[in-house]
């Protein structure tokens, strides 16, 4: 099929951001993933890095690529959204993520494609490309994280007293007292703990603690404590999260930053909350000194979440601006 043949075809479905192909990829180790494209079969080659680790992809996201420009793949990762077994964190480390992407690329007959990544997504998006800087053609980024403990460790105590003081003395006196001098240590502990009544009030704990860390206006600033011991479905990202964090995210000391370099040559665009108090500007900032050709744009009045003022829009023209480099 032709490119004028594609775009009429995109223009005649229903909905041309729902997905051309959708498939269970088996990557070995008793994982299979799910995988999805959207767009148009001949666009330009695109994968798209769901944030946590231990969220998914969601179909909003989707809608980040023009769909008569880009072919768009997406995935969830081992353990993640629709990917099976559900919540494995066995054979789950980076390395693991970043072959699972190169066998997806094979699967799509892709030479080089764009990648583009949120938060965890920025920090498999930059392990992706300096393992295999020739399979990339431009890189995308949202909020960068590089994947180190002290970063999570900076978000969840000196940050989230500076910020929202009253939350944090809720996070805290969920831990005994004895453990309250390093509290991400100790909530990592519990939260794989394998005994309900000790990981479930972390998990909760946690994930409203980092929701509220991750968006601009948050809805709630403090905990409810009362329910925490009170059973209900509990959020997958905080054991994905805790797996990956107390394992230095399976990377050596600064090993996105110190291999940068690699990047030299390959178009990039960092987008950048003002005021991200996970991801803070100083992070971006730093990985721009050390990238060669690559672009910072700050979005201010904006924090953490893809869905705060401006940012979604500032990622969409990010992933355009790149695709007119890449075509040119």
């Amino acid at each position: 099929m032709g490119p004028d043949a594609d775009a009429a075809a995109s223009a005649r479905r229903a909905d041309p951001f729902a997905p051309l192909t959708s498939d269970m990829l088996d990557v070995g180790d008793g994982h299979e993933l799910y995988v999805e494209s959207v767009g148009r079969s001949d666009g330009i080659p695109a994968v798209y890095l769901h944030g946590g680790p231990g969220s998914g992809c969601q179909p909003d996201h989707r809608r980040l690529f023009d769909p008569d420009r880009f072919c768009a793949v997406l995935f969830d990762q081992r353990g993640c959204g629709r990917s099976r077994p559900k919540g494995s964190r066995e054979h789950n480390t980076t390395a693991h993520l970043i072959a699972d992407m190169e066998k997806i690329r094979e699967k799509f007959g892709f030479d080089r494609w764009m990648v583009v990544g949120g938060s965890w997504g920025a920090t498999l998006a930059l392990a992706y490309a300096e393992a295999h800087p020739e399979r990339v053609s431009g890189i995308a980024l949202r909020a960068t994280f590089l994947g180190t403990r002290a970063e999570v460790e900076t978000a969840f105590t000196s940050r989230l007293l500076q910020f929202y003081p009253a939350l944090s003395e809720d996070f805290l006196s969920v831990l005994p007292p004895e453990e309250r001098d390093r509290p991400v240590e100790a909530y990592y502990r519990r939260i794989l703990d394998a005994d309900p009544a000790v990981h479930g009030p972390a998990a909760r704990a946690w994930h409203d603690t980092e929701r509220a860390l991750s968006e601009h206006k948050p809805a709630k600033t403090r905990l409810d404590l009362a329910s925490l011991n009170v059973w209900r479905t509990l959020p997958a990202t905080p054991f994905m999260e805790a797996h990956y964090f107390v394992n230095d995210s399976f990377m050596s000391q600064d090993q996105l930053l110190l291999n940068a370099g690699r990047l030299a040559g390959i178009p990039g665009i960092i987008v950048q909350g003002r005021y991200d108090l996970l991801c803070p500007p100083e992070i971006s900032h730093a990985l721009a000194k050390v990238w060669p050709g690559s672009e910072l744009r700050v979005v201010e009045e904006a924090g953490h979440s893809l869905y705060d003022a401006g940012v979604r829009d500032a990622v969409m023209k990010s992933i355009a601006d790149l695709a007119s480099k890449i075509g040119r």
